[in-house]
C-alpha cells in the first residue's frame, strides 16, 4: 500500500513538473501543441502548459545579437570599388515568426540576416559617391540601411537594431588607390618643392648679407689702413721737415745716398753720366 501511494505521489510530482516551465531574463519563449505555434512571446516568468507530448516550450535568447559580416566589395556611383567591413546588431521581434523560418536557430538567422543586409549596402553605396561613402553621409547611409533591411527582415522575426561600417579600404588592385596614392605623392612634392624655394630663398637672404657685410668690413678696414698710411706719411714728411729744417746739407747728403742706393739696386745695369753732374757731387767732393 504505501510503495502504490509513493509511485502516485512520484507520478503527480512528475506531472507537475511537466506542467511548469520558466522563461527566464532575457529569454522570451512560443509554445507549441503538437508541433503547431499555440501561444508565442512569452514574457519571463512562471508558465503552465499541458503534459508533453501535448504541449512544449521553446525558449530563444531575446537579448541584442551580433553580426559580424565579412568584408565585401562595393561600387559607388562613380563605378569605384570600395570594401566595406560592418557589424550589425539585432534581436528576436516576433517569436513566432523567428521559430517558423529559421527553426529558431541564431546561426541559420545570421546566415539569411547576413545576404539582406549586403544588398541593402549595396543599394546605399550605389546611390553614392565615394567621398560621401567615407566621410560626412555614412550616418545617413546606416540610417537609410537600417530602415530598408528591417522592412526586408520582417518575416524572419527579426528586428535590425543598429548597423556599423566599421571599416571602408580600397581594394589593393583598385584605380582609386592608385589615383590616391599619385594625389598623395603630388601634394608632398608640391609641399617640399615649397620647403625647398624656402630654403633657397633663404639661403641666398643669408649669403647676399654675408657678402654685404664682407664688403663693409673690408671698406672699414680699408678705410683704417689708409687712414693709418696717411698719418704715418703726414708723420714721416714732418720728420723729413723738421730733420731739413736743423741741417739742410745733411739732409740733401741722405738724400743722395738714398737716390744711389736705387740708382745702383741692378747688378747688370749701367749708368751714364756727365762727370760734373750734381748728381755725383757727394762722390767727388768727399769733404
Amino acid at each position: 500500500m504505501r510503495s502504490l501511494s509513493a509511485i502516485v505521489i512520484a507520478a503527480v510530482f512528475l506531472l507537475a513538473i511537466n506542467c511548469v516551465f520558466i522563461v527566464n531574463e532575457g529569454q522570451t519563449a512560443i509554445l507549441l501543441q503538437f508541433g503547431r505555434i499555440a501561444e508565442s512571446g512569452l514574457k519571463p516568468g512562471l508558465h503552465f502548459k499541458l503534459p508533453y507530448p501535448m504541449q512544449e516550450a521553446l525558449r530563444f535568447d531575446a537579448r541584442l545579437q551580433t553580426l559580424d559580416a565579412a568584408a565585401e566589395r562595393y561600387l559607388t556611383s562613380e563605378k569605384k570599388d570600395v570594401n566595406v567591413d560592418f557589424v550589425v546588431k539585432w534581436k528576436i521581434s516576433d517569436s513566432s515568426k523567428f521559430y517558423t523560418s529559421v527553426a529558431g536557430e541564431q546561426e541559420r538567422a545570421q546566415l539569411r540576416l547576413a545576404p539582406i543586409v549586403k544588398d541593402g549596402m549595396r543599394t546605399a553605396i550605389n546611390s553614392r559617391t565615394l567621398q560621401e561613402v567615407v566621410s560626412s553621409a555614412r550616418s545617413d547611409l546606416t540610417d537609410s540601411l537600417v530602415e530598408t533591411a528591417n522592412i526586408a527582415a520582417t518575416n524572419l522575426g527579426i528586428e535590425i537594431i543598429d548597423v556599423r561600417i566599421k571599416r571602408v579600404d580600397l581594394p589593393e588592385a583598385s584605380s582609386v588607390l592608385r589615383s590616391v596614392y599619385e594625389r598623395m605623392r603630388s601634394e608632398r612634392k608640391q609641399v617640399a618643392d615649397a620647403l625647398r624655394a624656402e630654403g633657397n630663398e633663404a639661403a641666398e637672404r643669408i649669403r647676399a648679407d654675408a657678402d654685404r657685410q664682407v664688403q663693409v668690413i673690408k671698406a672699414e678696414a680699408y678705410r683704417e689702413a689708409q687712414t693709418g698710411r696717411g698719418e704715418g706719411d703726414a708723420q714721416a714728411a714732418r720728420i723729413y721737415a723738421d730733420s731739413y729744417g736743423k741741417d739742410a746739407e745733411f739732409y740733401a747728403f741722405y738724400r743722395s745716398l738714398e737716390a744711389y742706393r736705387e740708382s745702383f739696386q741692378a747688378p747688370n745695369g749701367v749708368l751714364v753720366l756727365d762727370p760734373k753732374s750734381e748728381f755725383l757731387k757727394y762722390l767727388q767732393n768727399s769733404k
